[in-house]
């Protein structure tokens, strides 16, 4: 893997936020890569929960500043970056007051999911491609970690067709254990249909399940990853029967070996 660019795209990061199965995988995977001499960047959320002074965060001037519509609406994207100490492994965060300026992640105090979490995934998703092509640092591979990011790959391979230096860029998504059983909005279709897909390309978003969510970001990847051992047999089965190259879920021992010739013989 040395030299090539991983790009990971996650919902959630250690130490950045609490363990849990995906916030831990979307460290071991970078970390792994980057250790085998891949160049790696991270990209996640700036949830008002992240302490900004005890990580070290700041601003990136030259990468903030622009506004992404959203629904028709105008909202300012801001860029924040650290480093995870001891590992040398930059993440970027996309920040928004309006979206992420929050105490919780996906829900509120009654534990109830926030109703704008389908603008706060577009507004994520159209942020780390903005900023990758500002950034100029076009990504071989680029590796969806977690639901809030599971529209980027709908996007890269629609909405950012026609992006000529990502023209040989493979994604690959990471399905993991449904965390959520209601739909995620009402109207998700609606605020996807803004921005000017194809009605078969965004049908199945209609019903906003997390099955449906990830079924989606299934049909728009290169590769699948299935990185828990209970996930719905629904979603196994949809992923067994796309055609997409997939990896069975694998133990963190055995993770690198299979994980890189997985990216080498799919992907790359």
């Amino acid at each position: 893997m040395k030299d090539k660019r991983i790009l990971y795209v996650s919902s959630e990061v250690v130490p950045y936020l609490p363990e849990n199965e995906v916030s831990q995988m979307s460290f071991d995977t970078p970390k792994m890569i980057n250790d085998l001499g891949g160049q790696i960047r991270i990209f996640m959320p700036r949830y008002g929960s992240i302490n900004e002074r005890r990580h070290q965060l700041h601003e990136v001037i030259r990468l903030s500043g622009m506004n992404l519509v959203i629904n028709d609406m105008d909202m300012p994207l801001i860029i924040k970056v650290a480093s995870i100490p001891k590992e040398r492994i930059q993440v970027y965060f996309i920040d928004n007051d309006e979206y992420f300026k929050r105490k919780h992640t996906f829900v509120d105090e009654e534990n109830v999911m926030y109703e704008d979490n389908d603008e706060r995934a577009i507004f994520f998703t159209k942020g780390v491609v903005e900023t990758v092509k500002k950034l100029n640092w076009v990504p071989d591979v680029i590796h969806v970690q977690g639901w809030l990011a599971s529209l980027l790959p709908l996007y890269m391979k629609k909405y950012y067709k026609n992006e000529t230096i990502f023209a040989d860029t493979k994604i690959v998504t990471s399905v993991f254990t449904k965390t959520f059983d209601q739909k995620l909005s009402e109207n998700m279709h609606e605020k996807v249909a803004f921005d000017g897909f194809d009605a078969i390309d965004i049908e199945i978003l209609k019903e906003a399940t997390f099955e449906n969510i990830m079924k989606n970001a299934i049909d728009f990847s290169d590769g699948v990853i299935i990185s828990s051992e209970n996930i719905t047999s629904d979603l196994t089965n949809y992923i067994e029967t796309s055609g997409k190259p997939f990896l069975p879920f694998t133990s963190k021992e055995k993770m690198s070996e299979i994980y890189t010739d997985f990216y080498r013989n799919q992907l790359l």
